[in-house]
């Protein structure tokens, strides 16, 4: 009797587990097309800036508004990317998502950049100005040790993994 019931236990948990497989697959089915619709407008967006700036012959603000919106797609492009690999190892990796915010964080140094730059050419410098500056400056530090903690973390990671690959490359065909 106690085998009998063992076994309807072992056949429900099964079918749960099989049910929530289902379910998550097809929630990072549903993700990944979000994404990749998300991606694709992007691309249209990013298209049609860097042709109005080509057409301008764009200024700064233009350039570093087209480099944002690549810089945004890589990112849309890298979560999708990680996306396809959970769904299909099975696991999530952390290597993915230090790439993400290393971009993003290159990102905020270039709008920083630009934003300091500007501000510096200024005719009228106030002490607003100046206290502006100065929180872009410690925004910058700040950000240059996130960006190379992530990328020695990321270095770390590669050096820990038995067969050198970055996380989610495919293995060649016949490689176990």
């Amino acid at each position: 009797m106690m085998s009998a019931h063992s076994e309807d236990q072992g056949r429900l948990t099964r079918l749960a587990s099989a049910i929530f497989l289902h379910t998550e697959h097809a929630i990072y089915a549903a993700l990944g097309l979000l994404l990749a619709l998300t991606a694709i407008v992007a691309l249209v967006d990013a298209a049609g800036l860097t042709w109005e700036a080509m057409r301008a012959l764009g200024g700064a603000q233009q350039i570093l508004e087209v480099i944002d919106r690549l810089l945004f797609l890589l990112m849309l492009i890298e979560i999708l990317h990680t996306v396809r690999v959970s769904m299909r190892s099975g696991t999530l990796t952390c290597e993915p998502f230090l790439i993400v915010g290393l971009i993003a964080s290159i990102r905020r140094v270039l709008v920083i950049t630009l934003q300091s730059s500007e501000i510096m050419h200024a005719k009228d410098w106030s002490p607003e100005k100046q206290a502006l500056f100065q929180a872009s400056m410690i925004e910058l530090g700040v950000l240059a040790g996130l960006i190379l903690t992530m990328v020695f973390a990321i270095f770390l990671l590669h050096r820990a993994r038995d067969d050198g690959r970055p996380a989610g490359e495919e293995k060649p065909a016949g490689e176990s």
